[in-house]
């Protein structure tokens, strides 16, 4: 199977070539000029509704929010400047951290909903499966998005708490979108999906026999909001006030579904009737950091990390 992480993006040397990512205070009268990059999945909704609400340029922040495939591509583009933000899951930061890359956590960007059956995210089976939950995928091929990541990590942690032997699934990897099509025509045994992949595979039948961000820890933190230590040193006060407006954008998505759900339909292609029935993300203001210790414990056990991580050194 073909490996690959945020890190194989990042070039050899690249931590001392970086940029600063940093720039002057604005004048009087005038904005940061700030990019973030995400991706457009319904993990971001907060953003899009706070910059809809005005909650950055409340805080002198003119903000731009640009796509991206994923951390492979967010990553450096933060170490270099070309975003002064960036959006990752918790796995992703880890590893990057571990290898010293200088990242630095600056608030919390989505947990799961903590309700089992009932989470963003699942690893689904086809109606007819002999998978009848997670202690029956040691053996059997699953769809994963990214490997060596937070998707096999949460779905190893099932399979234990399940009384399983992770050390024997075989994780394969393919894009989300990928995923429906792979799962009903007998390529994989199981995949893990998010919205609105798992609701589309549901649809044709699938059912959930995991709900692995659930399993792993209770209201797991899955993804934040990152920068670069340079831009926490130089400009730490921008930093900051970024922290705040994702703080009451987190809040005020959490607080007003209805509102998150019409923002997903302006930076996505899926269709309103759709987006209706979603299972949303919890967006707490702040990071659950227990859950993050959980993950850097079982990366640590699953060997993606080869020693303890430096949390403190990570997080805000």
């Amino acid at each position: 199977m073909r490996r690959r992480s945020v890190l194989a993006l990042v070039p050899a040397g690249f931590v001392a070539a970086c940029g600063d990512g940093g720039g002057a205070t604005p004048a009087p009268g005038r904005r940061d000029q700030v990019t973030v990059g995400v991706i457009a999945i319904l993990d971001v909704a907060p953003i899009h509704l706070g910059k809809q609400k005005g909650f950055f340029t409340s805080r002198d922040i003119d903000l731009t929010l640009t796509n991206a495939q994923g951390g492979a591509a967010i990553v450096p583009a933060v170490l270099s400047g070309q975003f002064q933000f960036g959006f990752s899951n918790v796995v992703s930061l880890l590893l990057a951290r571990s290898r010293n890359l200088p990242l630095k956590v600056v608030c919390n960007g989505n947990n799961s909903t903590g309700v089992d059956g009932q989470d963003f995210g699942s690893v689904l089976v086809n109606a007819d499966s002999p998978i009848r939950g997670a202690a029956d995928l040691p053996g059997r091929s699953v769809a994963v998005n990214t490997l060596q990541n937070i998707v096999d990590t949460t779905v190893r942690a099932s399979v234990r708490k399940a009384g399983g032997d992770p050390r024997s699934l075989r994780f394969v990897e393919m894009p989300f979108p990928d995923m429906p099509a792979a799962l009903r025509g007998g390529r994989v045994d199981a995949a893990f999906m998010v919205e609105p992949f798992q609701s589309a595979a549901r649809a044709q039948g699938a059912r959930s026999v995991a709900s692995s961000y659930v399993d792993a820890a209770p209201d797991l933190t899955v993804a934040v909001y990152f920068t670069s230590t340079s831009l926490t040193s130089q400009d730490a006060d921008l930093v900051g006030r970024f922290g705040e407006a994702m703080r009451e954008s987190l809040a005020y998505a959490n607080d007003h579904p209805d509102e998150a759900r019409a923002v997903i339909g302006t930076y996505t292609q899926i269709a309103p009737e759709v987006i209706a029935d979603l299972t949303l993300p919890k967006w707490p203001p702040e990071i659950n950091r227990a859950s993050v210790q959980t993950l850097a414990d079982l990366a640590l056990a699953d060997g993606l990390l080869t020693k303890p991580a430096d949390l403190a050194s990570l997080l805000p």
